[in-house]
């Protein structure tokens, strides 16, 4: 049986929301210059976020409509026009997401929620990140929802960091500490070895180190998008360095 999530309605609209004002300022920003690099994203421009971005939501609407993960991919667009391509995909999105709804069984990586509600959170993230790495590459970056930029630590957090990625032990960052990022009057308890990553809601127990911050700022850091002050956290600062290392690693 596939397991399923419960979105409100009103957090989908916020999603949508969020998504469709942070693809319209990709959009936007695209138009300043393809060529800018991207010091987020080495070796990327302007218009590999656009056509990145672009690919990610066709891959998505794609398997919105089959419910299956889309084989092979990706299609040969090589030869479209990179602001005419992503416009026709960021307008395709939204109305993917609304026709799906948020109770539609679909392929996910997440090994909780097989349905489109998945997807509503997922692309407003998606989308945020990379609107960010562009105007990174022009200099013009704007702020990020502060709810939405929370949201954006906990899915770091639970599904990036926390999901069964780690069972053979091969990672590169093998830290053996705790760590808790606190936020907006949450907080996360993540504990760490070289096979797994176990993310407790709240701020109980002993820990290494502890990060804390405004949600956008810690959001930011966790994506690799902005620095850390170190004097934002407590403790080890090389387990905060270490577990920086392995979120980086699950993201890549």
């Amino acid at each position: 049986m596939l397991a399923r999530m419960s979105l409100p309605p009103e957090r989908a609209a916020f999603y949508l929301a969020c998504l469709q004002a942070d693809s319209a300022r990709l959009a936007e920003v695209g138009r300043l210059g393809l060529d800018a690099e991207v010091p987020s994203c080495p070796g990327w421009t302007v218009e590999s976020v656009l056509r990145h971005v672009a690919l990610v939501y066709l891959h998505k609407i794609e398997a919105l409509r089959s419910g299956v993960r889309p084989e092979p991919w990706p299609p040969n667009l090589d030869e479209r026009d990179t602001l005419e391509l992503y416009d026709e995909a960021r307008a395709a999105i939204v109305t993917a997401l609304e026709t799906a709804g948020t109770d539609l069984a679909t392929w996910t990586f997440s090994p909780d929620d097989k349905t489109s509600a998945f997807w509503y959170r997922r692309m407003a993230l998606e989308t945020v990140i990379h609107r960010i790495d562009a105007e990174l590459g022009h200099d013009v970056v704007t702020p990020v929802d502060q709810d939405l930029a929370l949201d954006g630590i906990d899915e770091v957090l639970v599904l990036m960091l926390g999901g069964p990625w780690w069972e053979e032990g091969d990672t590169e960052h093998p830290v053996d500490a705790t760590i808790r990022i606190t936020s907006e009057g949450r907080s996360w308890t993540i504990r760490l070895d070289a096979k797994s990553a176990t993310v407790t809601p709240g701020s109980e127990g002993d820990v290494d180190a502890e990060v804390f911050g405004d949600a956008p700022e810690i959001f930011l850091w966790l994506w690799g998008r902005g620095d850390l002050d170190m004097a934002q956290s407590a403790g080890d600062d090389d387990a905060v360095l270490a577990f920086r290392a392995r979120v980086a690693e699950c993201l890549n």
